[in-house]
């Protein structure tokens, strides 16, 4: 397996992680019985909660588009040391995130952000 795969693999899992902090953080907030039914009249989440539930949406998006780059990379042959190096940043800015926008410090999530964006488009641009 190419070091980028692994990397694939290990941004699957710290999803996962988000998506298990995002649940217990809107537990708190609403409710097990809340949650448990449709979602159709859930209040709005706040706070902590709230950022886990964007901080989630936007990690799924990452990973939208971060995947098929790393596939296309290594079905086509492409990876290389800038690509391993691409796919760790991404990994490493994305890690970052998942910290920085919960606590709530904006320049630097967007900063973070951007770098996992950069590398994401590295890997596309290397794809060509």
């Amino acid at each position: 397996m190419s070091g980028e795969l692994g990397i694939l693999a290990l941004y699957g899992l710290l999803v996962l992680i988000i998506l298990v902090v995002q649940v217990l953080t809107a537990w708190a907030q609403v409710g097990l019985p809340m949650l448990a039914r449709p979602r159709d009249d859930m209040p709005r989440l706040t706070g902590m909660a709230g950022r886990m539930e964007r901080c989630l949406s936007n990690s799924v998006v990452a990973m939208a588009l971060f995947a098929p780059a790393v596939l296309i990379l290594v079905l086509r042959e492409a990876t290389g040391g800038g690509t391993l190096m691409a796919a760790q940043l991404f990994l490493l800015a994305r890690a970052a995130y998942a910290v920085i926008y919960p606590a709530g410090i904006p320049w630097l999530r967007t900063g973070v952000w951007a770098l996992g964006f950069l590398a994401t488009l590295y890997l596309y641009i290397a794809a060509l």
